[in-house]
């Protein structure tokens, strides 16, 4: 293994019965990095996840982790890493306090570090005046910061978080990624799967994955320009009804609903900017707006969707 990488894994596979759940997938993860896992739900991020946390083994392929091997050093790997999935791991019926003195044994912390590590945890998480307070009592973020900080305790060098800002408010998910970033910035290696477009701004790099596959992979910047297409905005009265008609019209490759506009993939934005419009006009919309914007990795992931399954339904390679 590369003294620079955290995480190296070739042609990783993992099958349940006829089932492919992850499809050969191949990737590095640098040391210190925050290393974005994006794709929706099903898509084979958590079996992925576990694989290289050592908690399942794959079906065929090869992966190290913290130098060690997914396939016959599972056990050492969970001494060596912190992992947080999406339910927390977390005891409602202990306070705040007992739960991480839980986890302090469970991580095998020095005693003579617990005190330390345990009042770190809590000013980390904003907790140290509910240190008392029942973990179930808790709202969400601030039982994931919680888990977060329980996660880390033994000061891992990986971090694996597996969904870790499902089903928390906004403010809380930007809070929990100034979190993450201030590990990073401590040299903490963080491998997180999401499925929020806006978090996935916040990696170093990513690896989008789709049914099983890697589709894509680099710096949030880089995936930006896979689409060798224009983006239109159109900006249009009734859109979810003017989407249906330009499905059906010939004149864009894709489109797609984007907040309370549409998004449109086209050849060429200056020539297919008046044929769109004299379209909808025709159609009987009125057209505010339309503009060419730079993708975004919404637009890009959605695109590489429908890549991926023309090329699924055609048999040929992704």
């Amino acid at each position: 293994m590369s003294a620079e990488f955290a995480v190296e894994v070739r042609d990783l596979t993992r099958v349940f019965g006829d089932f492919v759940a992850v499809d050969r997938i191949s990737l590095n993860v640098e040391k210190g990095q925050v290393f974005g896992f994006l794709g929706p739900n099903g898509a084979g991020k958590s079996t992925t996840i576990r694989m290289l946390c050592g908690l399942l083994l794959p079906s065929s392929g090869e992966g190290r982790v913290a130098g060690f091997d997914v396939m016959t050093e599972s056990e050492t790997i969970k001494r060596h890493i912190g992992y947080m999935s999406q339910k927390f791991s977390l005891y409602d019926d202990l306070s705040v306090e007992e739960n991480i003195d839980f986890y302090t044994g469970i991580y095998n912390v020095q005693r003579n570090k617990r005190k330390q590590r345990k009042d770190w945890v809590l000013e980390m998480a904003g907790l140290t005046d509910k240190r008392n307070h029942l973990t179930g009592s808790l709202v969400g973020g601030w039982k994931q910061h919680l888990a977060l900080g329980c996660a880390v305790l033994h000061e891992p060098p990986i971090l694996f978080l597996d969904e870790p800002t499902s089903g928390v408010d906004p403010l809380s998910r930007r809070q929990f990624w100034d979190m993450i970033a201030q590990m990073s910035h401590r040299g903490t290696t963080v491998f997180v799967t999401t499925h929020y477009m806006e978090e996935a701004e916040y990696c170093d790099e990513l690896a989008l994955i789709y049914r099983g596959r890697m589709i894509a992979h680099g710096k949030p910047a880089e995936i930006k320009t896979l689409i060798p297409e224009d983006i239109l905005e159109i900006r249009v009265e009734r859109p979810f009804e003017a989407l249906e008609r330009l499905e059906g019209s010939g004149l864009v490759q894709e489109a797609a609903l984007f907040g309370d506009a549409l998004h449109a993939v086209v050849g060429n934005a200056a020539t297919a900017s008046s044929a769109l419009s004299d379209f909808l006009a025709q159609q009987g919309f009125a057209v505010q707006a339309i503009r060419q914007v730079t993708p975004s990795l919404e637009d890009v992931f959605v695109s590489l969707i429908e890549l991926d399954d023309r090329q699924r339904a055609q048999g040929e390679p992704a």
